[in-house]
């Protein structure tokens, strides 16, 4: 008996435990997936690669055949001859986006505010109008905006790039309601029962709630002011006045196109929304994960 006892928990020892999971192969699947997305990463990434390369490259090396990625020579001065030609509409693009930023924030989070938590006659339906709004392509009412705006003497200013823009923020208005339904009507009531007026509970309680759907929307709204080439074109004369889009078609010549130059410009361009994309990245992605899952 005790030669079978000393054994059997030697035997026992010898024992795989029974709960112990076995290494599952890595599945062909997956291989195949992350192949396929390598692929379209690259072929995605391209473009910017080669045209990083085209900025640092002499103006003969551009469009060689076949194509060469690394320059002979790095040509770091075509960010200086670049940067001297669109430095004003840099600064113009960023004035632009700023005013739109700042304005459209206060007013989609207000009427955001007013649609997610105030309960008025009628609230449905003006939401609903809200959003038909956006179903019309812009280029239905451009002329008589156009009519309308050299009126009131806004031709050549920067009045009709931004006031329509922050008056009607349809997405931004839809982003934010989303968020502030998702917030605890209690920490709505406890505002109120402090003392709080309605405005002070928006502003001071409910606001700093949907810091990422704000940033979601600033980011949104920086792109869409950063990129517009057609109001510029439409509704600015002054050359001091342009933006950085139609900076850029200044390297565009009838008779000869400076490619170097207008790559170096492009990644200048490129820098801002990159770098806000990659400063509100976390609060971005919580903005949108937030709004459109609650409520």
């Amino acid at each position: 008996m005790r030669l079978l006892k000393r054994t059997v928990p030697a035997f026992q020892e010898a024992q795989p435990p029974a709960n112990r999971q076995r290494k599952k192969p890595f599945p062909k699947r997956q291989i195949i997936t992350y192949a396929a997305l390598i692929v379209v990463g690259l072929v995605l990434v391209l473009p910017m690669i080669w045209m990083i390369s085209a900025s640092l490259k002499p103006e003969s090396e551009v469009l060689e055949t076949p194509p060469n990625f690394f320059p002979s020579q790095l040509r770091l001065d075509n960010y200086a001859n670049a940067w001297s030609r669109i430095a004003p509409y840099f600064w113009n693009s960023i004035k632009l986006a700023a005013i739109n930023i700042s304005f459209l924030l206060l007013f989609a989070s207000l009427a955001a505010y007013a649609f997610a938590r105030i309960e008025f006659r009628g609230k449905n339906v003006a939401f609903a109008l809200l959003l038909a709004t956006a179903m019309l392509p812009g280029i239905v009412y451009l002329i008589p905006q156009y009519i309308i705006f050299r009126d009131i003497g806004w031709i050549d200013t920067y009045y009709p790039l931004w006031v329509p823009r922050v008056l009607t923020p349809v997405f931004g208005t839809f982003l934010l309601r989303q968020a502030f339904k998702g917030i605890p009507k209690e920490l709505e009531e406890a505002a109120v029962l402090d003392g709080c007026s309605l405005f002070s509970t928006y502003w001071r309680i409910m606001l700093p709630q949907v810091k990422p759907a704000l940033a979601a929307v600033a980011v949104l709204t920086f792109m869409e002011s950063w990129n517009d080439l057609f109001g510029p074109l439409i509704f600015l004369n002054s050359n001091e006045l342009q933006t950085m889009p139609v900076a850029l078609a200044l390297f565009h010549g009838e008779y000869f196109t400076q490619t170097s130059l207008l790559m170096a410009a492009a990644t200048l361009t490129v820098i801002p929304p990159l770098a806000l994309f990659l400063l509100t990245q976390k609060y971005f992605i919580q903005g949108t994960v937030m709004s459109g899952m609650k409520g």
